[in-house]
C-alpha cells in the first residue's frame, strides 16, 4: 500500500458513519436595491477611492475620452512615441485619436511587451459595490498577460455593463473562462504597511465609463 492509499483509507474509516454535511445556503443577495445612476456614481466612487483615474463620456465621444485616459496615463518625458498593445477583437474607432502607436496582440512574448507601455481593453462586466471590473479572455479584452505586464491599463466600460454587487456580476460570468477581477491599479502594503503600486500589475488604471 502506497502512502496515498494510507491515508485515503484513513480518511474513509473516519467518515464511515459520520452525519451528511448540512446544505450550503444559497440565498446570496441578488441586488443592492440602487437605481442605474446611483450603481454608477457608487461604481467611480469605488475607483476613485482605488486611485483609478475616471472619465465618463458617451458613446460620442468615446474616442476623445480614451485618449485624454491615455494621455493622463502615460509617463512624462518618454525617449520614443508610446506604443500600445490591444486586444484583436478590440474596435479600431475607439483609438482614433489616441496619439501613440497601436500594437494588435498576437501573442506577444512578455520581453515584448514590456517594451509596451500600456494597453486599452474592454470589460465583461462591472460591480458598483466593489469598484471592480471583470475581464473574461474575449477578443475585445485579450490574453491576461497584455493586461498584467504593460504600466498602464485604459479600460472602457458600458454603463449597461454595471451591476450592483458580487452575486449578480458571477451570475451573469461564465466559470469556464480566464477571469480577472480588477480592483484598482496593482498594489501592495504588504511590507511595512507601505502602499507600493505597480508590483504585480499595471501601475496606473484608467477607467473610461461610457454612459
Amino acid at each position: 500500500m502506497t502512502a496515498r492509499e494510507d491515508v485515503l483509507t484513513r480518511v474513509r474509516a473516519a467518515l464511515t458513519g459520520a452525519r451528511a454535511p448540512e446544505p450550503v445556503p444559497r440565498d446570496y443577495r441578488t441586488t443592492t436595491g440602487l437605481s442605474l445612476e446611483q450603481q454608477l456614481d457608487l461604481l467611480i466612487d469605488r475607483l476613485l477611492d482605488y486611485k483609478a483615474g475616471v472619465r465618463r463620456t458617451d458613446r460620442a465621444g468615446l474616442p476623445a475620452a480614451v485618449a485624454a485616459a491615455v494621455a493622463a496615463g502615460l509617463p512624462t518625458g518618454l525617449p520614443d512615441r508610446a506604443r500600445l498593445v490591444v486586444p484583436p477583437g478590440l474596435d479600431p474607432a475607439w483609438l482614433s485619436e489616441v496619439d501613440a502607436d497601436v500594437v494588435v496582440d498576437d501573442g506577444l512574448a512578455a520581453t515584448e511587451l514590456d517594451r509596451l507601455q500600456g494597453v486599452v481593453t474592454a470589460a465583461t462586466v462591472a460591480v458598483a459595490e466593489t469598484g471592480t471590473f471583470v475581464l473574461d479572455g474575449s477578443p475585445d479584452q485579450g490574453r491576461r498577460a497584455i493586461t498584467l505586464v504593460p504600466d498602464l491599463h485604459v479600460c472602457v466600460v458600458f454603463a449597461a455593463q454595471v451591476v450592483g454587487g458580487v452575486p449578480e456580476a458571477v451570475a451573469l460570468l461564465d466559470p469556464t473562462r480566464p477571469l480577472t477581477w480588477v480592483s484598482g491599479p496593482s498594489a501592495t502594503s504588504d511590507i511595512e504597511l507601505v502602499r507600493v503600486e505597480g508590483v504585480h500589475g499595471p501601475r496606473t488604471l484608467e477607467v473610461v465609463l461610457v454612459t
